[in-house]
């Protein structure tokens, strides 16, 4: 039980149970609404079950991230927060890394299956993401706003990958074809709107975790923006929401 618990700590499951929560509503409550009844029927669509594997996919890397991030953390946490650490306390070292490959992994071939089905833009831009999570936990999360908007970016594509998911591509230019480029305009402008509204929350989330991190931050030569501007900075940036 301890270990199952440390687990779910590991790929810090609020996090992945709200990434959840954002698709689902998203998919839910803007695009079947929007989309017209006979969308399931064309081409590429995004049917109800390649939904559910692009959910999984992005639960997949989502978590991978988190993993590789405690991995390359180990020191930092030592000081920031040794009450909580799960790997090397609970999960080897090794444990972590064959997690970490094995959820990248199954999430980009999930992601691969899907945009086969719908667009390969999902696969490709999952994949990326997946190589940003690693260079973030080991080099970007350490340099001045990099790391921050690295993570913000990946908050938003949350969002985004849903919008590239439905966008179907036409060959030929009938009636319903003009009708899905408005239903396409509308969708963009939901997408938009709250994709950039989880950027900015996540950039200024980020700052917040800066400051609570500053000190095991410091013994590890990291250029945050709370240790190269100041935290009174970080604050005011925090507080005006960038």
């Amino acid at each position: 039980m301890k270990l199952l618990f440390a687990f779910f700590r590991l790929i810090r499951w609020p996090n992945v149970v709200f990434i959840a929560l954002t698709q689902l509503l998203f998919y839910y409550c803007i695009l079947k609404p929007l989309l017209p009844a006979d969308y399931i029927n064309l081409p590429h669509s995004l049917t109800p079950f390649l939904f559910v594997l692009l959910l999984i996919a992005s639960l997949l890397i989502g978590a991978a991230g988190y993993i590789i991030n405690d991995y390359f953390d180990i020191n930092i946490d030592q000081v920031n927060k040794p009450d909580k650490m799960v790997i090397e306390k609970v999960i080897k070292r090794r444990t972590a890394i064959l997690l970490h490959f094995f959820f990248s992994t199954s999430g980009i071939i999930l992601s691969i299956y899907v945009a086969w089905h719908t667009n390969i833009i999902v696969a490709i831009a999952n994949i990326i993401c997946t190589i940003l999570l690693w260079f973030y936990s080991t080099t970007f999360k350490r340099k001045l706003l990099s790391g921050n908007i690295i993570i913000a970016v990946l908050t938003a594509w949350a969002i985004m990958v849903l919008y590239f998911a439905v966008h179907v591509i036409y060959q030929n230019k009938t009636d319903h074809f003009y009708l899905m480029i408005g239903v396409m305009k509308r969708i963009y402008m939901f997408t938009a709107l709250y994709a950039g509204f989880a950027f900015i929350i996540s950039l200024v989330r980020e700052v917040v975790k800066d400051m609570e991190d500053i000190e095991g931050d410091k013994s590890y030569g990291c250029k945050t923006l709370p240790i190269v501007w100041g935290v009174p900075a970080a604050k005011v940036l925090q507080v005006f929401g960038w």
